[in-house]
C-alpha cells in the first residue's frame, strides 16, 4: 500500500517515499498504536519492535529498491518552451 501511494503523491520521489512511508506505517501501526497492552502482559520488561516489525521494513526496503528503476527520475534537464 505505501508503493501504491508513493506512486501517486510522488511519481518521481516514489522509491525514497516509499521506504519511508513504509517503514514508518510498520513501526507505527505495530508499536506505537500497541503499546497501551504493554501493562496486560505482566512481564517487568517489555521490547517494542521484534521480528514481525523487522520483516515489514525489510519488505518495504525491498518494494522500494524494486521500485526505484520503475520510478527514475529523467537525466535530462528542465524542459522550456523553446524545446516544444
Amino acid at each position: 500500500m505505501a508503493a501504491l501511494a508513493a506512486m501517486v503523491v510522488g511519481w518521481r520521489t516514489a522509491a525514497p517515499l516509499a521506504y519511508i512511508a513504509g517503514s514508518l506505517g510498520t513501526l507505527i501501526g505495530a508499536d506505537l498504536v500497541n503499546l497501551d497492552k504493554i501493562y496486560g502482559l505482566g512481564a517487568p520488561v517489555a521490547s517494542i519492535g521484534g521480528a514481525g516489525t523487522f520483516d515489514g521494513v525489510f519488505l518495504a526496503g525491498i518494494v522500494a529498491v524494486l521500485l526505484s528503476p520503475v520510478a527514475r527520475p529523467s537525466r535530462r534537464g528542465p524542459e522550456t518552451a523553446n524545446d516544444v
